[in-house]
């Protein structure tokens, strides 16, 4: 039987013309976005169902077993993140690539206390240096099974002679802070946390080139990936900070990685949160404790989050290379101001003061290390007075007292500098916008400005690292690429 003829289709609906797009206003979409995630992972069973499964990808263990005489447990949550070796789980490639060569050491590279505030808002990080002055509490040897009384160690070593459950026993002995969870991360799952988020862009004032990992960066941006990102928090060989400078550049890459978590989406979108969450769980272990209803918490809490929401500081020190027969050179806290700092962290208050925003340049020499002597370069009266008083405002140490140059007649603003103050020349040239370099050798760490005609005014300046208040504390958005 033949087919009947098909009728006609109908016309296409017109739609009203929509009047044009404004795209240099994203805010109502992604609060729109924002909204829709977080009802969706609010409602009834619906978040438990998009992270389903996530609790058997952890490998877990359980470090507060049989412990006693724990410290009281503050406001807000205290995770202890540990970083491990871990180098026995690298590919042989990137074992050559990124200079992971040699047998692992079974112990903590990285220690930080990360604590989130009662209202979700706010994230501190301390981060607690490995070659610190320690004392365990009695304990048995996880790898000769010799039963050890409390004895002097450098911080690391705690997770050599006890594992976890000794590194937080010691942990909570020397701060008196309650340790809510463990996160143990290594080198696989610091680099496909670092990959799975698409990178992480770091920001430096000058080159950092470190051959034991084979950092080289110039000065600038970067976008680093997983293995780029590892050298980045591991070299220590860079300057004379050593495991100090380390400890910087980790909680300026921990910044950037809020940052870039905050900024991608991951965090808007359920689906996607979970697919990041798994591969990045897969590789770290966790206490029990720390399951599907944390992850959920701290999704919905990282939502608000930006840049400024999380501080860092590292623990004071009291003495530097503190020496422990035995054991060799270590790091002695501060015990005051430790404690201090461990009390603001019990009581959930923050660690950096408020403050105003600075919309000052960056520079690597902080103004307050930099001494200077100003000419006044040109028939101009006062001008020698203006701009050492600027530059005393921006924090350079001006002798406060200006003269007058030899030569009357200089069109454009000088710097006069000994070759061997090099980086301050330049910090200080960046607060004069237009102002030329003259090496001088021979001239010593007094820098010289002759200002001359094309002299307006003197640009706020602020030290690469702008730590602020008692514990020298820094906010993310200071940290991360403008």
């Amino acid at each position: 039987m033949p087919t009947p003829p098909s009728s006609p289709a109908p016309p296409p609906r017109q739609r009203p013309a929509r009047p044009p797009v404004r795209r240099n206003r994203p805010g109502w979409a992604m609060r729109v976005a924002t909204s829709l995630s977080v009802a969706v992972l609010a409602a009834a069973g619906v978040g438990h169902a998009v992270v389903t499964g996530l609790d058997s990808d952890i490998d877990r263990i359980d470090p507060f077993k049989d412990m006693k005489n724990r410290p009281e447990r503050g406001h807000g949550m205290n995770v202890l993140l540990v970083g491990t070796d871990g180098r026995d789980r690298i590919s042989p490639a990137q074992k050559e690539r990124y200079r992971l060569g040699g047998a692992p050491c079974h112990c903590t590279d990285t220690v930080m206390i990360v604590h989130l505030s009662e209202d979700r808002r706010r994230a501190s990080v301390v981060s607690l240096p490995r070659d610190s002055y320690a004392e365990t509490p009695a304990h048995t040897d996880r790898t000769t099974g010799e039963r050890h009384k409390p004895h002097p160690v450098k911080l690391n070593a705690a997770y050599a002679e006890g594992g976890p459950r000794l590194t937080v026993r010691t942990v909570e002995n020397m701060t008196r802070v309650k340790v809510d969870h463990y996160l143990e991360v290594d080198f696989t799952s610091f680099m496909k946390t670092v990959d799975v988020l698409g990178g992480v862009r770091i920001c430096t004032v000058r080159p950092l080139k470190d051959t034991y990992t084979g950092l080289d960066l110039a000065a600038g941006s970067h976008d680093l990936n997983g293995g780029q990102a590892l050298q980045y928090v591991r070299s220590r060989h860079i300057d004379g900070a050593s495991d100090l400078g380390r400890m910087q550049r980790q909680q300026r890459f921990l910044a950037a990685l809020i940052a870039r978590a905050t900024s991608s989406g991951v965090l808007l979108n359920p689906l996607r949160f979970r697919d990041v969450t798994r591969a990045v769980l897969g590789s770290v272990r966790a206490d029990k404790g720390f399951g599907t209803n944390e992850l959920i918490d701290l999704g919905r809490a990282m939502r608000a989050f930006s840049p400024s929401s999380s501080e860092f500081t590292t623990v004071p020190i009291g003495k530097m290379g503190y020496a422990v027969k035995g054991i060799g050179s270590t790091l002695k806290w501060d015990e005051k101001k430790a404690g201090r700092l461990f009390e603001t962290l019990r009581e959930d208050r923050p660690l950096a003061p408020h403050r105003v925003r600075s919309e000052a340049l960056r520079v690597d020499v902080a103004p307050q290390r930099i001494r200077v002597q100003v000419e006044n370069g040109t028939m101009t009266a006062g001008l020698g007075s203006r701009v050492d008083g600027g530059l005393a405002a921006t924090g350079f140490r001006t002798t406060r007292a200006p003269v007058n140059a030899q030569d009357r007649s200089l069109r454009r603003t000088v710097v006069r500098y000994d070759p061997r103050w090099d980086r301050s020349a330049k910090s200080l040239a960046a607060a004069l916008p237009g102002s030329e370099l003259h090496a001088v050798t021979g001239q010593g760490p007094l820098l010289k400005v002759v200002a001359g005609a094309d002299f307006k005014n003197v640009r706020k300046v602020r030290a690469d690292d702008p730590t602020q208040g008692e514990f020298e504390t820094v906010t993310g958005d200071q940290v991360i690429c403008p």
